[in-house]
């Protein structure tokens, strides 16, 4: 990595960290940086604003990006929305993606961080991944956070929900008032086939139980936007029934879409002779703000304070800090 036009080399000798072969008798370093906010440090060939701290865990050490929220924003922004699509949706991502790092500070604090890089939290780019189109519509929200009853939320989003988003409770198990069902414009959006041979399918299901060779699925039709006893409100699937020759397996769509590595739980599932098909729509977990869905809604027209009203039921859009 290099910082102030100096390379620094980090390995770890003797259970020690070292820089440039010198050891440090610390288990923790910050790599120094200049005071000019526009400064940037290069790592693995991306640069990164913010400072740099080394945490040595054993024989290996985690590389530390220590940033302002704001400065945050502006690498994760381009890598969870297009910069090339309508400001008013860029925005309503701004202030979820805002809203989810403040809420879910301190995530991995246990690995001695706030959020990880991943889709497990949000996906970060740092400098390299910066826009200028998500970049103006940070900026233009600055500091605007999401709350419900004067608490940040937690404003979980996801790339398309298929026509429809879900409650928390059907697919988390857990009642958060706010992540209700909401409506699209458009239904059956982002379809999607998978199809899979019946032993092959039968050698998966024995990941959780060996029922032989698979006989029957029991699950009711699709529709989007109707619930079942075995289908939430927006027809997500909640459970699924498979028989085979040694027995029956019930299983829940989150395990399934887990196990059969699906775009999303709003789907048919049927076995046709020696082929299992599943037909589906979206991609994510179907809660919270809708990705395309807020795309369509912007190219109509609507604002992004819209938008996220739409999406996050009852709650209010505060200014949390100014510039």
């Amino acid at each position: 990595m290099s910082a102030n036009g100096q390379t620094t080399t980090i390995t770890v000798k003797n259970g020690k960290l070292t820089l440039n072969g010198k050891t440090i008798d610390a288990s923790t370093y910050t790599l120094p940086t200049t005071a000019n906010s526009a400064s940037t440090v290069l790592i693995n060939g991306k640069r990164y604003r913010g400072t740099i701290r080394i945490d040595l865990h054993g024989g290996s050490f985690t590389v530390v990006n220590v940033i302002p929220t704001e400065d945050y924003l502006a690498g994760v922004l381009p890598k969870e929305m297009s910069s090339s699509w309508p400001q008013e949706a860029q925005k309503a991502q701004a202030v979820a993606a805002r809203t989810f790092a403040l809420h879910n500070r301190g995530r991995h604090k246990d690995a001695g961080y706030d959020l990880c890089t991943s889709t497990h939290c949000q996906s970060y780019g740092g400098v390299t991944g910066e826009e200028q189109g998500s970049t103006a519509a940070i900026a233009a929200t600055y500091g605007e956070v999401l709350t419900y009853q004067g608490n940040l939320i937690d404003a979980v989003f996801h790339t398309d929900s298929g026509g429809m988003t879900d409650r928390s409770e059907d697919v988390w198990g857990s009642q958060i008032p706010y992540l209700r069902p909401a409506k699209e414009l458009e239904m059956n959006t982002q379809p999607w086939k998978r199809t899979f041979s019946a032993d092959t399918f039968a050698a998966k299901l024995a990941r959780k139980k060996d029922i032989g060779k698979l006989l029957r699925i029991t699950l009711s039709p699709l529709t989007v936007g109707k619930s079942a006893t075995d289908r939430s409100a927006s027809g997500r699937v909640k459970s699924a029934t498979f028989a085979g020759t040694k027995g029956t397996l019930r299983l829940t769509g989150n395990d399934l879409r887990s196990l059969f590595s699906l775009p999303s739980t709003l789907f048919d599932l049927g076995l046709s002779g020696s082929t299992v098909t599943a037909n589906g729509y979206g991609a994510g977990h179907g809660l919270g703000l809708s990705q395309w869905g807020a795309r369509a809604f912007a190219a109509k027209g609507m604002k992004y304070q819209d938008i996220l009203s739409h999406y996050y039921a009852g709650t209010t859009l505060k200014q949390l800090y100014k510039k």
